[in-house]
């Protein structure tokens, strides 16, 4: 298998620390050459919708109460019937036994391999990740005691993981495939075909596909293909696959900490047993307001409006420098930094001379044993903070660009 080497033990890992304590690290001492703009966390800036609260105040008493762990059925019920429509399923989704709760989509994605270790039952148990990857795929696998293994996914393969280079002994030991779409951080989209490709291959070894789908209602002009309507394409059978999406993007709020899982009946029965014992139940008012929130488009149009403005403004002022591309979706920009000496240098130099905060690519992606990192030559921008400020910031760096073009 062509880049995917397994990773260290954790604990001797460098990269156990998150990308935002490394990036501490390397900034620790450093003062910002201007006010600072910090473009580093995916922490969505946008308004609140405006029925959050009126909703949280009319459900407030039921704080008292103990949730059920498999949620209220209006959260299931309505978290089925937006799937169905936003992806054209024809009510495949059956909101009694495809969907889970989730408090966010991460503690589903943390805990997901512990499933998939117990139904596979594979000795020396893999878990695949896209590389760069998001930080809860590679924890969960590692507590779980699946080995890490990382397929790099760089610019030539359109920032998606080879899937001709697997190799089909590793895939026999594989139970868990993680994979997002669109891509944390460039925003890459999978084609249906490639969704095809991973859920056949999920079924013929025996794993399962994890798709984390949190950027999906975040795009530039057409909506992202799911893994849930490739898998109706192919005839509606959900083996083998589970879907995780959240509130956190599509509607502005993290903190609410709300999201669900849909797919696998059977891995869903099995979760709903351990999830019954380990882990937390999602409130109810919490799941009013994502009755609420899932019941309505118009904030989402908004929210995506926005950040499109922003995309449109990134394209005017970057134009050309640092390879800059609009992504398909989510909301980061992943800019070229190699005529600086690759990202850390050029984050340091931002943080230094610009007072703008970004974080490294490397930081975002595991270094294989070879010594390569796909990040290494990138920076990451969230685009999450008003148009004024989002324009300052990409002026900054633009400036950067320019200066170090007059000195070469």
């Amino acid at each position: 298998m062509t880049s995917a080497k397994a990773a260290p033990q954790r604990g001797t890992d460098p990269e156990s620390a998150t990308a935002f304590e490394r990036l501490n690290i390397l900034l620790a001492g450093l003062e910002p050459g201007q006010d600072p703009i910090v473009l580093t966390v995916g922490e969505p800036r946008h308004a609140l919708p405006d029925f959050v609260a009126p909703t949280l105040a009319a459900n407030v008493d039921d704080f008292r109460r103990y949730p059920a762990i498999r949620g209220t059925d209006a959260f299931r019920q309505t978290v089925a019937k937006w799937l169905n429509k936003r992806f054209d399923l024809d009510g495949l989704i059956d909101p009694n036994i495809h969907i889970l709760p989730l408090n966010g989509s991460r503690e589903g994605l943390f805990n997901a391999t512990f499933i998939a270790c117990d139904m596979t039952g594979k000795e020396n148990p893999v878990a695949l990740l896209p590389n760069p990857y998001y930080h809860p795929y590679s924890l969960g696998a590692a507590r779980a005691g699946a080995q890490a293994i990382y397929l790099d996914a760089p610019e030539k393969n359109g920032f998606l993981p080879d899937l001709d280079a697997l190799d089909p002994a590793t895939l026999d030991r594989t139970v868990a495939f993680f994979f997002a779409s669109p891509a944390n951080p460039q925003g890459a989209v999978a084609p249906l075909d490639y969704w095809q490709r991973l859920i056949e291959l999920a079924r013929k070894h025996d794993f399962y596909l994890f798709a984390d789908e949190c950027y999906s209602e975040i795009y530039r002009h057409t909506p992202p293909t799911g893994v849930l309507e490739a898998a109706k394409a192919m005839g509606g059978d959900l083996s083998h696959i589970v879907a995780f999406n959240s509130l956190s993007k599509r509607s502005n709020l993290a903190g609410l900490r709300c999201g669900f899982a849909a797919g696998d009946p059977d891995f869903m029965a099995t979760w709903t047993t351990f999830r019954n014992s380990a882990a937390p139940q999602v409130p109810m008012p919490i799941q009013a307001v994502g009755v609420a929130a899932f019941s309505d488009e118009a904030h989402v149009e908004e929210n995506r409006r926005l950040y499109n403005e922003k995309f449109d403004l990134a394209e005017r002022v970057l134009s050309n420098s640092f390879g800059f591309t609009r992504p398909e979706g989510g909301f980061f920009v992943w800019l070229d930094a190699s005529r600086f000496g690759g990202g850390v240098e050029m984050a340091k130099r931002l943080w230094l001379e610009q007072g703008v905060k970004v974080v490294p690519g490397a930081y975002l992606a595991h270094t294989q044993a070879d010594g390569s990192n796909p990040g290494d030559n990138y920076i990451r921008l969230a685009m999450v903070e008003d148009i004024d400020t989002t324009r300052r910031a990409l002026e900054r760096i633009a400036a950067l660009g320019d200066e170090r073009g007059a000195g070469e």
